[in-house]
């Protein structure tokens, strides 16, 4: 028997690849090495459009533990350890979750359980193979090796990927040698932290705001109080002599007192843990020389990594690596999938890779120590104090400046855009556009008057789902067509748009999801 997809890599990326696959009818199976989840402590929240696109598929609720939809950051945030005031801006891109990368790893995990996928815990790509009607896997299980045939792989094994290598892909990029970064879960003294901010006052030195990157001179230092743990203490040094000695807290208060030129005193943490207590040393930025090889692919970070810029880039990209491929993958199973459109999954994911490492150079840049960086930083707040410098760090941070080409030259500014969320009426009762998009299936939103394209016999396709409703706020577009990966294909603000504009839709609708035919009744 074949299978549809076997994803390499059971974490996050991988987890959440297998349930889009299986929201749009295709049947994953999941080989992860590990018998049971890691509960090493790694990423510690998600930042950005990430948080959005978990939203539109139902996840936020369970991550957040909350019933409220995600709300964006409208103070307080930082770029390369510098003051962004995201009151300045009439939409704020910047939305956080902080939750523990097991968190995440648990809820995607019993989601893709609920969906029906396979998951094999304790199993191993060991080989492959490929041709032109799929892919030959070797598999090294707790049982012994064994073999699987599938008309995909997808790789979401990591930054030392085995399915990159096996595949004979290269993985350029930069190594950097010269940073050291000392991470430990430790108490402090309770009387330091501010109740009203939740700062940690440190006598001597000052305030350090919780989550946000603090820099110095001599380094960098960062206080994590996250809920339900202890604080999580890390400091950024460069050129500090190499050692092969265990990590302590001891010198983590030793690189404390050089980076903030104070001693800050640090006991154990509380609790059974797991906690963290890790140097890392050096650190790669690095894309892949492509994303695809035949029936091969590649999503997260084995596909892209990146040197610690602070928001888990890494975790926060992959997830929509995940989220672009899937609907693209099935469709293609399906037989329905247009042509080009596998191709279109690097185009744009490798634009949006890019712009990550945009993001970790100029950060890495702006954090790094001595005088000439700090004149750098003192010229860069001046331009802080301005609202469009501050909108495009921001929408650089969260991912939202990243646009897909549609193929329409003269096209509505959200066309290519991540979907914004509205508050609409329908026939059903009231609903968010996220609620809306929990199926993974393409969307025509229709909010023109009387209804005008949802009754066009000639624009119904059976792969697209139409919904009729009217947006509580006037000046939203008037009618969206949407990807299953949130993306808007085509977008109107005519009131009832006319032939010119229903041409182009009809186009959208064929290049994104196969030829118009009847839809079923």
């Amino acid at each position: 028997m074949i299978t549809d997809v076997v994803v390499a890599g059971g974490g996050p990326n991988g987890l959440m690849l297998a349930c889009e696959l299986s929201l749009a009818g295709a049947r994953p199976v999941v080989l992860e090495r590990l018998i049971e989840p890691s509960e090493e402590p790694k990423a510690n929240g998600l930042l950005g459009q990430v948080v959005r696109v978990l939203d539109h598929r139902g996840l936020h609720e369970r991550l957040s533990g909350s019933p409220h939809p995600p709300r964006p950051n409208s103070g307080y945030f930082m770029f390369g350890a510098m003051g962004l005031d995201l009151s300045l801006l009439e939409d704020s891109p910047v939305y956080a979750l902080p939750v523990p990368q097991r968190r995440i790893v648990q809820v995607l995990q019993e989601r893709a359980l609920e969906l029906g996928v396979e998951i094999r815990r304790g199993h191993e790509l060991a080989g492959l193979s490929q041709d032109d009607d799929g892919v030959t896997i070797d598999v090294a299980g707790p049982g012994g090796a064994y073999q699987l045939r599938a008309r995909y792989l997808v790789g979401a094994d990591g930054a030392h990927s085995t399915t990159r290598k096996l595949s004979g892909i290269a993985f350029p990029g930069v190594t950097y040698d010269r940073m050291t970064v000392l991470s430990a879960h430790a108490t402090v003294p309770a009387e330091w932290v501010d109740p009203a901010t939740g700062a940690l006052n440190v006598p001597g030195h000052g305030a350090v705001f919780p989550f946000l990157p603090h820099r110095t001179e001599h380094g960098g230092f960062s206080y994590a109080p996250l809920p339900g743990h202890p604080p999580l203490i890390s400091t950024t040094e460069w050129d500090t002599p190499a050692t092969d000695a265990p990590m302590s807290l001891e010198e983590l208060r030793a690189s404390i007192r050089r980076v903030l030129g104070v001693d800050v005193p640090l006991d154990p943490p509380d609790g059974a843990g797991p906690h963290v207590l890790r140097r890392l040393t050096g650190g790669n930025t690095r894309i892949a020389e492509r994303f695809a090889d035949g029936r091969v692919f590649l999503i997260g970070d084995a596909a892209h990594v990146y040197a610690a810029t602070g928001g888990g880039p890494g975790l926060n990209l992959g997830l929509q690596d995940a989220v672009n491929l899937g609907w693209k993958l099935a469709a293609e199973i399906r037989g329905s999938a247009p042509a080009g459109l596998l191709d279109s999954y690097e185009t744009e994911r490798r634009s949006a890779a890019e712009r990550m490492v945009l993001n970790a150079q100029a950060q890495s840049a702006l954090i790094a120590p001595g005088s000439d960086v700090t004149g750098l930083r003192e010229v860069f707040t001046e331009l802080l104090g301005d609202r469009s410098t501050v909108q495009r760090l921001a929408d650089l941070l969260a991912g939202a400046d990243v646009r897909y080409d549609m193929g329409e030259p003269e096209a509505h500014p959200l066309t290519g855009r991540f979907a914004p969320d509205m508050d609409l009426d329908t026939p059903a009762g009231p609903v968010r556009l996220a609620e809306l998009t929990r199926n993974a299936r393409p969307l025509l939103l229709d909010l023109t008057e009387e209804a005008s394209l949802a009754d066009a016999p000639a624009l119904r396709h059976d792969q697209v789902d139409v919904v009729t409703a009217r947006s509580r706020i006037p000046t939203t577009p008037t009618a969206l067509l949407l990807r299953p990966d949130g993306y808007v294909a085509w977008a109107s603000a005519s009131p009832r748009p006319g032939p010119a504009e229903i041409e182009a839709l009809r186009a959208a609708v064929q290049r994104w999801f196969g030829v118009i035919t009847p839809a079923r009744t």
